[in-house]
């Protein structure tokens, strides 16, 4: 027993010895290799069974293992608010491009666009609809009485809104709303741009009659609002 002490005594000494001739900022480095040791030591005893929050579709306990790959991915991700930037000035370069291709104001652009977005319409297709129908007329009102920017007559506006008026129909974003909603369930209809956009202009009925009688609906009116057109509905 004194023997080992006597050896441990020696050990301690040299190491103390060694660990003295070692500058400042070499020690300070020794400090955080042996702390990180410290905690691989204790994240390999606990890891494998400390349950964290349960992230799995099937229910298992999450293992750890993620939590280093998920902080690298958002070191790496883009920043969030540099992300926004971009989007936000991409968004403005688009609206900025219809308002001067169609002669009209920003704002408005940007109501035509979002309307047509949200009810799963191509913008451009969206665009294109509005300038054939009324030119970018909000008050605009036809010989068969259709109304606003998408030119919908009130029996066919309150399919989608009971209680709508004429008045209402002057609205930029209600009538821009139910227009181009009017114009998706045509899409899905039909299956077909050229058909959806005979319908919107002629009515349903007509078509269909037409279509029942072996006759062709076409009046042209498709050929115009697509013409140089290369999207589709989304």
């Amino acid at each position: 027993m004194n023997d080992i002490k006597i050896v441990a005594a020696e050990v301690a000494g040299a190491l103390q010895h060694a660990w003295d001739r070692l500058s400042a900022t070499q020690q300070i480095m020794m400090r955080g290799i042996g702390l990180m040791a410290l905690m691989v030591c204790i994240g390999g005893a606990f890891g494998g069974w400390a349950p964290v929050a349960d992230t799995s579709s099937d229910g298992s306990f999450y293992n750890g293992t993620a939590v280093v790959s998920d902080f690298w991915k958002t070191r790496g991700a883009q920043d969030p608010v540099a992300r926004s930037t971009e989007l936000g000035k991409r968004r403005a370069e688009t609206l900025a491009g219809y308002a001067a291709h169609y002669g009209v104001s920003e704002s408005l652009a940007e109501l035509i666009y979002d309307a047509a977005s949200q009810e799963g319409i191509d913008p451009d297709l969206g665009f294109r609809l509005v300038n054939v129908e009324s030119g970018f007329t909000v008050r605009a009102v036809s010989r068969a009485n259709a109304y606003g920017l998408t030119q919908l007559q009130v029996a066919t506006a309150r399919f989608y809104e009971a209680d709508i008026t004429m008045e209402r129909l002057f609205e930029p974003e209600r009538n821009l709303r139910i227009g181009f909603r009017f114009l998706r369930d045509l899409l899905e209809t039909y299956g077909d741009v050229n058909i959806a956009l005979l319908a919107y202009n002629r009515g349903p009925s007509r078509v269909k009659d037409l279509m029942d009688a072996g006759r062709d609906p076409d009046n042209g009116y498709p050929g115009v609002l697509m013409d140089g057109y290369s999207g589709g509905s989304r």
